[in-house]
């Protein structure tokens, strides 16, 4: 079992910048992708980012390159989502997620085994 706690949520101005962190415990060396989504009121859950644990390849929705960032260090088992330039429509909670099946790229959120609680993010125009 692998457990996720996000944290770094708040509420932000449009042109703000936001990071949030995703810690890991439990098996953590069992996962294999690390992912963040997010769920607007109403909408489904759309796949933000996500990294790969062992190589750090990173995958990205089309819309979201170049204004978000994800990272990782696997020695404190942290992945990190950077966010820059935020618009009121990044307004959704976010939420972390991880796998131990060996897949790579945009996966939809049913190839995840594991999720947070997830944390609020608002950002006012």
């Amino acid at each position: 079992q692998v457990q996720l706690v996000e944290s770094g949520g708040g509420l932000v101005q449009a042109g703000d910048s936001l990071r949030l962190s995703c810690a890991a415990s439990g098996r953590t060396s069992t996962t294999f992708l690390m992912g963040w989504f997010r769920q607007a009121p109403g909408k489904e859950r759309d796949f933000v980012a996500s990294i790969r644990r062992n190589t750090a390849n990173t995958y990205y929705a089309d819309s979201l390159k170049g204004r978000f960032t994800i990272s990782r260090d696997n020695a404190k088992d942290t992945v990190i989502l950077q966010m820059n330039s935020l618009k009121a429509e990044d307004t959704a909670v976010y939420y972390c997620a991880a796998t131990s099946r060996q897949r790579v790229g945009v996966q939809p959120p049913e190839e995840y085994e594991y999720w947070g609680q997830g944390t609020q993010v608002t950002v006012s125009s």
